[in-house]
């Protein structure tokens, strides 16, 4: 039964299939609490519900005392895992990645000798240490409980499980020295990444293999082979010890000066193309409908009385509503400006001079300007722009976050590669216009996914109800490095403040570090794998 559409919840009428051995519904959309009559399927050896919606985990999947293999990742189950799991002694393989669990990993279940296959609890919220029972499963070869909130050293025992070949830690807070253990155990694969190890990278086994091993984003790491790119570890010898701690940071300086001076020199030369290409056909363009003139009761009915349910986003100096106009023949977004802010009718001013002089193919439409008093005698400023039907990039980017929200399929929200590349070439079009061919430099000051805005053939277009700057207060070069970071936040798929980044790691030094080598495991991983 798997992958047909199924949806609903799981009858309790289950438990009545006493002699079943395996029950595979994963890949459907079935939800809600899985049924504790499920425990009476004492024959039950293998179960999949993975790809679903379920939402608890009952204890009485404890009673499978014949399972053998059961996958429920990639649900929205939240809570603690059940001790009770440490009842299925015959269980080869426990998949719950990519749910909402919390808590510690309970001790019952970590000393299953009997699972071998895989131990995967990824993606999760689980906290606490990793506790020496692991050392129980001797025969596992698989252990990933990579990205949740564990703590604490990496326990001993876990020497004890020989036949590991693939271990995944990453984006934890454990903290400590990497053992040496796992340079004698016969990995194929180590990733440590993001973690708060310290000390002396070892040298055997696995950690030769750059490609196999992973321990970047650890900030306090030395040694290891010369491909992962950490610095030397302290000499006992005073003198040594200096120079080498004074090398570390010339080289760093260095390093960062060197990638800044190539960003900026490949900046120059894509301004320099991009001015010879306009000689030759102009890239502005005149506006698609002529200028409007609204007044307050037209956009109070274009709104639904800006209506919540018509609110598309909130800005610094006012709320955006979405609007028809024209007896529903023109779709618009209507900024309405809360003049209590200070700074609002400022704003007002800047944007209506950008009505009057900036056009490009790149930059949002201003369509009309509305200054009015509203049906209490207040007064009233709005702008009415081009109705953008995709959104953000900043949507698009971070998808987890407005999924649920918005109510679009996830797979409708991935932009590829290519895509990505575009919308980058976009941006700098308009950038460089901004700073090259208005009559005066004008400084967006700004820059960043959730003002940048996609239309219908997901054309990127600044958002001109930005904060725009003019004269000598603001610098271009601020603008180019603030693309610079978007660039980084585009291809990696990871905000500036993700919490990834503290303890001295930000996204600029997240990227450099893992430069040249490790390129690949710092992409957003929806460019190389889709949805």
């Amino acid at each position: 039964m798997r992958d047909n559409q199924l949806h609903g919840s799981i009858p309790p009428g289950i438990g009545n299939f006493l002699n079943l051995a395996l029950l595979h519904v994963g890949l459907n959309d079935l939800g809600g609490r899985i049924p504790t009559t499920i425990g009476k399927l004492h024959n039950l050896q293998e179960l999949y519900l993975n790809i679903n919606k379920f939402t608890k985990l009952p204890t009485s999947l404890g009673n499978l005392t014949s399972l053998s293999l059961l996958h429920l990742e990639r649900n929205n189950i939240h809570g603690s895992i059940p001790p009770s799991l440490g009842n299925c002694r015959n269980l080869l393989g426990l998949y719950l990645s990519h749910n909402n669990l919390n808590g510690s990993i309970p001790p019952e279940i970590l000393s299953l000798p009997s699972i071998s296959i895989s131990f995967n609890l990824a993606h999760n919220a689980l906290t606490g240490v990793l506790l020496q029972e692991v050392g129980s499963m001797k025969n596992l070869v698989e252990l990933d409980v990579s990205n949740n909130r564990l703590s604490g050293p990496l326990p001993n025992s876990l020497s004890k499980c020989l036949s590991l070949e693939r271990i995944h830690l990453e984006a934890n807070s454990f903290e400590g020295l990497i053992p040496s253990y796992l340079g004698e155990l016969q990995l194929e694969n180590l990733n440590l990444s993001f973690n708060k190890l310290h000390g002396k990278v070892p040298t055997e086994g696995v950690f030769r293999n750059g490609s196999a091993v992973s321990v970047f984003g650890n900030n306090d790491l030395c040694g290891g082979i010369p491909t992962l790119k950490f610095p030397p570890c302290p000499s006992s010898e005073p003198n040594k010890n200096n120079l080498s701690h004074k090398m570390t940071i010339i080289l760093s300086v260095v390093a960062v000066l060197v990638f800044c001076l190539t960003s900026f020199v490949c900046f120059i030369i894509f301004l320099h193309r991009r001015r010879v290409s306009r000689k030759k056909a102009p890239s502005t363009v005149s506006f698609k409908h002529q200028l409007m003139r609204v007044t307050y009761a037209e956009l109070l009915k274009a709104t639904d009385g800006f209506s919540d349910e018509n609110l598309i986003g909130v800005g610094n100096y006012g709320s955006v509503y979405k609007g028809t106009l024209n007896q529903g023949q023109i779709v618009v977004a209507v900024k309405v400006l809360n003049l209590q802010i200070k700074g609002a009718s400022k704003s007002f001013l800047s944007e209506c001079e950008a009505l009057r002089t900036i056009r490009h193919r790149n930059l949002l439409k201003i369509l009309s300007a509305c200054s009015s008093m509203d049906f209490h005698g207040n007064e009233f400023k709005a702008l009415v722009c081009e109705y953008m039907a995709n959104g953000s990039l900043e949507n698009w980017l971070h998808q987890n976050d407005q999924v649920e929200n918005e109510g679009i399929e996830e797979e409708s929200r991935n932009i590829d590669l290519f895509q990505r590349l575009e919308i980058a070439i976009d941006i700098a079009s308009a950038l460089e216009y901004l700073h090259c061919h208005c009559s005066s430099t004008i400084i967006h000051s700004d820059l960043k996914p959730s003002n940048i805005l996609l239309d219908h053939r997901m054309t990127a277009q600044f958002n001109q109800c930005a904060e725009y700057g003019m004269g000598d207060r603001a610098s271009t070069l601020a603008d180019v490095y603030s693309y610079g970071i978007l660039l980084l936040e585009m291809f990696t798929g990871k905000r500036p403040t993700d919490n990834l980044f503290k303890d001295g790691m930000n996204l600029h030094s997240f990227v450099m570090r893992a430069l040249p080598d490790q390129v690949m495991e710092i992409m957003d991983p929806r460019i190389l794998f889709g949805t």
